[in-house]
């Protein structure tokens, strides 16, 4: 891929996704073998006027070897120095950048139960930062080929050949090409978004209903003081950033404890470096309460006991069939991708900033309306061809999506 491209792709993640400011530091995510592009992106931040810019680096490899050889005493444990990090970030509230690459297999034959044990562990002593960094930065998820992940997406092209063809849909899901400008073309797929979310928020549903034939039959109901989101959005302090590119949901978080039915996943799920294929899910009072899955059974188990939150739901999303990532008809084994190509939903944590007027609530205030609490969000996809989402209002049905796309 041509190096002008790729700054032109650095900026926008820049300059749209986390809408660094001059003085603001930078936090950048990345895996060890992406140092070429993260470099671009460094430049950027500091040509956006960044302060600082601090890289941590992964390696699945790693990750898998620390696992499976330390203890799980010591896994649990949140040492001092990440204490200070941790409190440093709640200081400074620096913009976070997050450049995914994961093989979706790559940590396959892990110790499970001894990594989600000392995942829960960990979130009962670092969810206090967290909690504190809520709606206050800037952050943005956006992905770069590995040269596994694009043989897991094009099995039959060489490993050359299928890095080619995973950075051309990556640039084509984000409108950047050699003769446009992306950032403008953001700007008009960003006021789409928003034209959805503005007649979802006049209709104020009470529920939503889902029906397709796979199987998914199910209903959900919504927070009376809540709204759809969708593409950019504020934090507190007033700065307008896109959080994850590329998009093409519009979303509300669901009141806990009342969901009804069964959802059956239309896509397979890349979790924690291993796939759940072929599942569905029920639920009753909000609850997931009974599952299967042809593949992946025992990681569905483990998820969806990680804590008291985990089997409820965090999210809905709503996207057409016929939309750009859809219509590329690639499975890309990463949720950032494979959920922005259908209508998803999310176990989990929900989103705080859906509630009306959430900067002046308080986190407690917002979980009491009814936003669920998890240390996980995880979107799984529902979405077809032929899916049927209602929308009710004092019992009176309005469709809002027929044969998968929007009815409006």
């Amino acid at each position: 891929m041509k190096k002008s491209i790729l700054k032109k792709y650095a900026r926008m993640i820049v300059r749209v996704g986390a809408a660094v400011k001059p003085g603001q530091p930078v936090r950048i995510m990345a895996a060890a073998d992406q140092h070429d592009f993260v470099t671009l992106v460094v430049a950027e931040c500091y040509k956006a006027g960044a302060s600082r810019v601090d890289i941590d680096w992964t390696w699945q490899p790693i990750d898998k070897l620390n696992v499976n050889n330390r203890t799980l005493e010591s896994l649990s444990t949140v040492p001092k120095w990440q204490h200070e990090k941790l409190k440093l970030m709640v200081e400074e509230v620096p913009c976070r950048i997050w450049i995914d690459s994961d093989d979706p297999d790559g940590l396959a034959g892990i110790d499970q139960e001894k990594m989600q044990r000392s995942a829960m562990a960990r979130y009962k002593v670092t969810r206090k930062y967290s909690d504190a960094l809520e709606n206050r930065d800037q952050w943005c998820i956006a992905a770069v080929p590995s040269y596994a992940w694009a043989k897991k997406v094009f099995p039959n092209e060489n490993k050359a050949r299928a890095y080619e063809h995973l950075w051309e849909a990556i640039l084509k899901t984000v409108y950047v090409t050699p003769d446009n400008d992306p950032e403008k073309a953001w700007a008009k797929h960003d006021a789409e978004l928003k034209a959805h979310t503005e007649f979802l928020n006049k209709m104020k549903f009470d529920y939503l209903e889902y029906e397709s034939s796979n199987g998914t039959h199910f209903k959900a109901s919504l927070i009376p003081e809540s709204h759809w989101a969708g593409g950019g959005e504020f934090t507190l302090g007033g700065n307008y950033f896109s959080p994850n590119l590329p998009s093409e949901e519009v979303f509300i978080s669901p009141k806990r404890g009342f969901a009804e039915g069964r959802l059956v996943a239309t896509k397979p799920l890349s979790y924690q470096g291993q796939l759940i294929t072929d599942f569905w899910i029920e639920f009753k009072d909000g609850k997931a309460v009974n599952w299967d899955a042809a593949q992946g059974k025992p990681l569905l188990d483990k998820m969806l006991a990680m804590d008291e939150g985990a089997p409820y739901l965090g999210e809905l999303a709503l996207i057409a069939h016929d939309s750009p990532i859809s219509n590329m008809n690639i499975l890309f084994y990463n949720t950032l991708f494979d959920e922005n190509a259908s209508c998803h939903v999310a176990l989990g944590r929900g989103f705080c900033d859906t509630i009306d007027n959430f900067q002046d609530r308080s986190l407690e205030e917002c979980r009491a309306l009814g936003v669920n609490d998890s240390m996980i969000h995880v979107d799984f996809m529902v979405g077809a061809a032929d899916m049927s989402i209602t929308g009710y209002k004092n019992g009176k049905a309005t469709p809002i999506f027929r044969n998968g796309n929007w009815a409006f």
